[in-house]
Formats: structure tokens, C-alpha cells, sequence
């Protein structure tokens, strides 16, 4: 009877050892399924999700400061006066009623040496968009730019920031690269420019994309610091086409963008 009830114990145990060995390795075959699935790769297609390039990975000291253009130029002048006496090129980033509505200040930004990327047509949000809508969206922006530029668009920051896998692989589809930020001033909120500098200096590192807008009130105010501070530590500014990998590259879940 001992024996009996001694081996009904070991069956019970090498049980429930194969129940937890299982268990582990289920576990750890969902983890790596996980991780590899948030992974996009080459020009943005993507193992489950879609994203745009929040930041780049690099070795070298580069950042980007891009400005979105949707409401107004009363600020413009100051930024690009600035920029120019900091010998600063950059990225903006307008919407096509802007661009039509402005045709001067485009042309003031690319004779300044900076790239111009589209913003929508119409500054929605993209991922309520069928694809159609999205298609007519990108290509009538990017049309009035180039009418206006003579130059490709080549990159497209979603208003609002709001994207989906739709909008990803259309955007790949038609040879844009959608570019989001991984440092944001939030000088739409109207901070100080002693806030808006501080935001940035405190979150920039290599390969960060920053994200400011041509009529924040205190943006002009706040761009000597973050020049002067970030060039001191040994950072340049490029133009967002210029830290930006065009092909053979992955994008891990956080949007980071590597060379692979």
C-alpha cells in the first residue's frame, strides 16, 4: 500500500513538471514571437505594425528640428532669420492650404537651404481614412509643393501624429517616408521660450527628431538656446532626408530607426 501511494506522488510530480515546462516555454516562444513582430523592416513593411521614424539610431552627433506649418506665418520670418545667422538647415513640414495660401514663404524656405515635406491636404486624421482618401491626400500635397519647388516631396508627417498600418504602407507605397518625433517642444501649449529650450536641450540625444511649429508664439525666442546649448555639446542640425537611413533599414516597436 506504501509503495502504491509512493509511486501515485512521483506520477503526480513528473506531471506537474511537464506542466511547468510547458508553461515556460510557451511563455518564452510568445515573448520572442512578440518582440519580433513589432519590428518593421526595409521601406516600412511591417511583420504586424506599420510605424513611421520617430528617431534614428546613429553614432554620429546629428539631430533634426523640424517645423509644422498649418496656421499662419507670423513668426516664420523670425525662425528662418535666426536659422540663418546659426547657419541652421531643417525641415518643415505644410499643409497644402498653407502651402497655396503662402506659395512666398515656401519658396523663402527652400531658397534658404531648408527641405519641405508634406503636412495632408487637408490636416486630418489619417487613420479614419480610406485609402483612397489617404492616396489623394498625400499625392495633391505633395503636388502643390513640387509645382511651387520644382522638388520631390519625399517625406510626410501625419497631422495630429495619428497614423495606422493603412496609412504606413501607403505612404511606402507612393515612395514617402512618414516622420514622426521622439522630442516634442509643445510650443503649440504657448510655453515660455525658456521652457520650450529646456524641453528640448533636456531630451535631445543622437539621432532625435524634434518637433516645433512656425507660428508657436514663443518658438523664435527659444531657438538661440537650443542652438547655442546643443552645439556646444557637439551636435549638428541636418535636414531630417539627411539622418534619416532610405533603405536597408529596420524600425524597432519604439519607432527607432536602424540601420539593418
Amino acid at each position: 500500500m506504501p509503495s502504491l501511494k509512493k509511486s501515485h506522488f512521483f506520477a503526480i510530480l513528473t506531471a506537474l513538471l511537464s506542466a511547468i515546462v510547458f508553461i515556460v516555454s510557451t511563455c518564452v516562444f510568445c515573448v520572442r514571437n512578440y518582440v519580433e513582430n513589432e519590428k518593421t523592416t526595409g521601406a516600412g513593411t511591417s511583420l504586424s505594425r506599420s510605424l513611421p521614424i520617430y528617431s534614428v539610431e546613429t553614432d554620429e552627433k546629428k539631430v533634426a528640428i523640424s517645423f509644422d506649418c498649418a496656421w499662419g506665418i507670423d513668426h516664420t520670418d523670425a525662425l528662418l532669420d535666426i536659422m540663418e545667422q546659426n547657419e541652421i538647415r531643417c525641415t518643415f513640414f505644410a499643409v497644402q492650404f498653407w502651402v497655396e495660401n503662402y506659395p512666398e514663404y515656401v519658396q523663402k524656405i527652400i531658397d534658404a537651404g531648408h527641405e519641405l515635406g508634406t503636412h495632408s491636404r487637408t490636416h486630418p486624421y489619417m487613420s479614419k481614412l480610406s485609402k483612397d482618401e489617404i492616396v489623394s491626400e498625400l499625392k495633391t500635397s505633395s503636388a502643390a509643393i513640387e509645382k511651387i519647388t520644382g522638388k520631390k516631396v519625399t517625406l510626410f508627417r501625419p497631422p495630429y501624429g495619428d497614423y495606422n498600418n493603412l496609412l504606413i504602407d501607403t505612404c511606402a507605397e507612393l515612395g514617402l517616408y512618414p516622420i514622426q518625433w521622439d522630442v516634442d517642444s509643445l510650443d503649440w501649449k504657448n510655453l515660455s521660450g525658456s521652457e520650450i529650450a529646456m524641453r528640448i536641450v533636456n531630451s535631445a540625444k543622437n539621432g532625435s527628431i524634434i518637433l516645433c511649429h512656425n507660428n508657436g508664439l514663443h518658438t523664435a525666442e527659444a531657438l538661440p538656446i537650443i542652438f547655442s546649448t546643443l552645439k556646444n555639446r557637439g551636435y549638428e542640425f541636418v535636414p531630417i532626408s539627411e539622418l534619416i537611413y532610405k533603405d536597408h533599414y529596420v524600425i524597432d516597436h519604439t519607432g527607432r530607426q536602424r540601420q539593418g
